[in-house]
This record gives C-alpha cells, structure tokens and sequence, in this order.
C-alpha cells in the first residue's frame, strides 16, 4: 500500500527503528517524527518519554528546544530585509556595526594581547549568513579565539550579555580567517539576529513574532515558554553513565520559562513538530503558505544555493566541525546546508535538498524536488551523540516508492 508515493509498510520501520535502537535502549528520552509531501502528512509518530524521572508520555504538542534550529529563521528574517531594500547583501557589516571596522585577523596571542592583520577584504553581509565571516563560536574549542569566545560566554542562549553587549564584546576579539576565505559555522547569525534588529527598527523577537510566526500561525514558537505551556517542556538530557543519559535541563525549573537576557538569533527558540513543519511547508512553496507571502521564490533559491569558496563543500572549507567525510557533497548557502552533490553523501538523497539541525538533536529537511519535509524533534546534548539523522534519511527515501527524479 501507498500514501503520498511512500511504502506504508517501509514508513512503519521509523518507528520500530527508533524504538529498538534508541528509546528502548535508554539511548534517547524521545522522539517525534512527521514526514509531510506535497504538504500532506504521509507519517508520523510521537514517541517515548517527554520526562524520563517522572514518567510523563511525550505529547503530540511538546515544545523542544530547537537550538541552531533558529539559524534558518533568522537567516529568513534578514533577507526579508534585504528584499524591501532596507540592507544588501554585498554591505560591509561594519556599516551596520562601526565598532567593527578595524577587525583584524588573528595571528597570535591571547586576550589582550592578541597579534593581528588586516583581512583582505572586508566582512560583507553576506558572509554572515554563509558562515564565511571569520567568525568564531566558543563551542569549538580549537583557537584562542574559541578560547575568548568561552571565557566572555558569548551566544549561549541563557548568557548574562545582551545582544547589544554581545556585538560590542565581538569588537575585541579577531576573526579566525579573512571573509570569504574559508567556512567556521559560528556566532555569526546571532550577528544576524542584531542587524534584523537594527536594521527594522524591531527587537529580534517582536520581528520574528509579527513576519513571521504570526503570519505562518506558528503558534508555540518563540524564545520563552509562556504561560500555561510549562507541562508541555520536554526536558533535556546528555549523555550519561553505561551509555544511557542523565537529565541536563529540568522542565520544571528550565531557564526557557522566562523571557531571556539575550535573544539569540543563532541558537534560542523553543517551538514544536507542527509548528517548524509549517516553517518547512512554507519554504518547500517557494516562500509562501495559505496565502502568507514571507519570502520571494527567487530570494529563496539564492538562500538554497551553494556559497561556498569556488563551489566547493564543507570537507574541503570548513575549519573546524563539519570538515568530516560524512559531509562530502553537502554545500552551504546563506541559512541553509545544501545538497550539492547526492551521490558524494552516500545518502538516497535529492540535490537540492536543503536542512539544518539544533544542538540537542533536533533536525529538519526540505527536498524541493520531492516536495517533502521531514522534522526530526528530541532532546539529547550533543547532537553528535548518535547518527540518528542520517539514519532517518535513509529510512523516509527507502520507504518512497514513486519519486520525481
């Protein structure tokens, strides 16, 4: 039997797959799956528990954290922008922030200290939503400039600074690499969140509120969990003791259930399965939804293009993670990681095919080709814990039985 060109039967093993392999195994708290095409849900499943210490069943409206999930939102909020004429692309960042106009490039040193010189051209706006900034991210824990990053707790999402303070903090620490030179996923679109800010005269969250969660009715998406949501939090977990987990955030006292000092553009939105699978439906028709016009289909395809240096793919320009073989033929555009060349991903995969994923092992994928959108919710830190990802590509194209390429 079929339903939207997939096998019943082959969808049904995401299920039995996650439950064997993850849940059952402790490995996982939980899961939830929807796979949509042509805008009509094919399968879906909510599994596990939303809170393992107290046994509480995750419930179809649970509200994830979704981490780096935010970056494509942002990044859509930005070229709304751009699209009004009110900031371009090719713009020198420093024209929006003139604190950064002498940025220079690390070449030794230590905070307060540092050795630099001058990048070879400057950081265009562009390169914000490409990652080819030259900026850093404290998670890496590679450089010095990683180092500074850490010690300022800069772009955590509960982090004491706010976005004003955040940029201004960015002024003294170099960049990694010259702009455009390279790729270092990074604090960059929290950078992006502050020139949507600055640029629509809005705070970060009321823009994202009123363009696009408002209009796109994504209901339960934004940078705190309001009131009368608490019993809907799905708590968070890491890795733990004999390969199973421990809890990391406890829903009943999360830093989510108040508004944040740093709305961060980059990593801070809570939302839900069905609210990000409307984000997605929104992006797989070209940008619009029930009548909801949020982006051009011609911008968008320049967002779902590859950026990268010379066409190139991340294991050739990215400087830190990303750079493994399990990326070969994925590219980068601006928000979004592309699908540049399927058959280099050893995944069933379409070209074209454009995703992302949050920290705590949360994902999502558009396939234009195909016309389907997958999101992948749970709450485990780090994302890199288990390939769960890839594993359920290969799960939803093994099931699709009448494909259009």
């Amino acid at each position: 039997m079929t339903k939207l060109g997939f096998s019943k039967d082959r969808l049904r093993r995401i299920e039995s797959f996650l439950q064997a392999r993850y849940l059952d195994s402790g490995r996982l708290p939980c899961a939830q799956v929807a796979v949509t095409r042509g805008g009509e849900t094919a399968y879906a499943a909510t599994l596990g528990l939303a809170d393992v210490e107290r046994g509480t069943p995750l419930r179809d409206d649970a509200i994830f954290r979704i981490y780096s999930m935010t970056k494509p939102v942002s990044s859509v909020a930005l070229m709304m922008l751009v699209e009004e004429g009110a900031i371009a692309l090719e713009d020198p960042v420093a024209k929006y922030i003139p604190a950064w106009a002498d940025l220079g490039v690390y070449v030794a040193g230590v905070d307060g200290a540092y050795q630099t010189k001058p990048p070879e051209r400057p950081m265009q706006v562009s390169d914000l939503l490409s990652h080819t900034s030259g900026l850093g991210y404290g998670m890496h824990r590679r450089t010095n400039v990683d180092a500074a990053h850490r010690q300022l707790k800069l772009a955590e999402v509960h982090a004491d600074l706010d976005l004003d303070e955040t940029i201004a903090a960015l002024a003294g620490i170099p960049l990694e690499f010259s702009p455009g030179e390279a790729w270092n996923y990074s604090i960059a679109t929290d950078v992006v969140g502050y020139l949507v800010q600055v640029v629509s005269g809005m705070p970060l969250q009321d823009f994202l509120r009123t363009r696009i969660f408002e209009p796109l009715k994504m209901v339960d998406t934004g940078f705190e969990v309001r009131e009368g949501q608490a019993h809907r939090l799905a708590a968070c977990y890491q890795p733990g003791p004999g390969g199973r987990i421990k809890l990391q955030d406890d829903p009943t006292t999360s830093p989510y259930l108040k508004p944040p000092r740093f709305y961060s553009g980059g990593g801070g939105l809570v939302s839900t399965t069905a609210d990000y699978l409307r984000f997605t439906h929104m992006l797989v028709q070209g940008g619009e939804l029930d009548g909801a016009r949020i982006i051009s289909p011609r911008m968008l395809k320049l967002m779902t293009a590859n950026h990268l240096p010379g066409g190139g793919d991340l294991t050739q320009h990215a400087r830190s993670i990303f750079s493994e073989s399990t990326n070969a033929g994925i590219g980068f555009g601006l928000g979004f990681a592309v699908v540049i060349d399927p058959p280099k991903t050893l995944l069933p995969v379409s070209k074209g095919e454009f995703y992302w994923g949050g920290a705590a092992s949360t994902a999502f994928w558009v396939d234009p080709v195909e016309q389907i959108c997958v999101v992948l919710m749970t709450q485990l830190l780090p994302s890199s814990t288990w390939p769960i990802r890839r594993e359920l590509r290969t799960l939803v194209y093994s099931a699709l039985e009448h494909a259009n390429a």
